[in-house]
Formats: C-alpha cells, sequence, structure tokens
C-alpha cells in the first residue's frame, strides 16, 4: 500500500486593506455630499359640516371661507354670505388686499381662529400655501409698531363649490 501525501494547504487571509481604504475615503465623501432636508409640515383639518343648530343662532359668529378661484378671491362666511370679491390682476391672485380685509375681520372679531380654505381642482400648490400664509399671520398695529400676529391660525382645506353659470 502506497502511503498518500496530503499537501498541507495553509489558509488565505483575508486581505482588506485596499476595501477600508476605500471605505475611509467614500464616507466622507457620501456625507458631505448628502442633501439633507427641511421638512416643513402643516396642520390642517377638514372643513366641519354647519349642521349644529346653536352655532347657526348666533349673530357674531364669523365662519371665514376663502374660496380660491383662478380668475378672483371670494372671502365670505359660511353662513352669512359673500364679504368681498377680491378680483385677480394680470399679476395673479391679490393677496395684499386679501391681507388687508383679512386682517379687518381680525379686528372684528378677535377670538375666532378658524378659517376654510376652498380651492378650484386646478389650483397650484403654491397658491394655496400663500394664501394659507396671509391668512394665518399677518402684520398689524399695536400702539406706534408694526408686530406680527397670528390672525386665523386652524386652517382647514376643502374643494370649492362649483359654479352655477
Amino acid at each position: 500500500m502506497m502511503k498518500h501525501r496530503r499537501l498541507r494547504k495553509e489558509t488565505a487571509h483575508l486581505e482588506i486593506t485596499a476595501f477600508i481604504n476605500l471605505i475611509v475615503v467614500l464616507v466622507p465623501f457620501l456625507l458631505s455630499t448628502a442633501v439633507f432636508t427641511r421638512l416643513a409640515v402643516i396642520d390642517l383639518s377638514l372643513p366641519a359640516q354647519s349642521s349644529a343648530v346653536l352655532e347657526q343662532l348666533k349673530v357674531d359668529n364669523l365662519q371665514l371661507e376663502i374660496v380660491v378661484r383662478a380668475e378672483a378671491l371670494e372671502v365670505g362666511d359660511r353662513l352669512g354670505g359673500l364679504i368681498q370679491r377680491i378680483p385677480a390682476s394680470e399679476k395673479g391672485l391679490d393677496l395684499a388686499s386679501l391681507a388687508t380685509l383679512v386682517q379687518q375681520l381680525k379686528t372684528r372679531f378677535p377670538d375666532k381662529l378658524e378659517a376654510s380654505i376652498l380651492a378650484e381642482p386646478e389650483t397650484s400648490y403654491d397658491v394655496i400655501v400663500q394664501v394659507m400664509d396671509v391668512v394665518r399671520s399677518g402684520h398689524m398695529a399695536q400702539g406706534n409698531k408694526v408686530v406680527k400676529t397670528e390672525l386665523f391660525p386652524n386652517i382647514s382645506i376643502g374643494d370649492a363649490p362649483i359654479r352655477t353659470r
């Protein structure tokens, strides 16, 4: 019988030096080029049903609604009807007039915090956010200073009513 001689193989060592060098360079590069975004969240709610009988009996109860249309902003009271129609110019919607009107409404109804913004389906997101910003806060005179104040911060979003022609 012949003896077989087995070769002893040495175990191969894993060479990871090049990989570690790659990671050392790659991680700082990826971290420096990463885009960190700031997420802004706006709390919204759906418009409430106007079926409460007690709410409708109050004379001085404003239920502010701003209807955003392509040709105008229609500011009104859900129960009392249209307050003012602000037509758009060739530059777009007149947000400065809306800001003035909302500030006047806030001085008449200082305790009200709710407003509904009703937009047509083709209204851009940017326009809706601009209207929300105008309705949420503004600049009002207090004494001899102009102070940024909260107007109607509790905003509900909905669909604009369809126009009957």
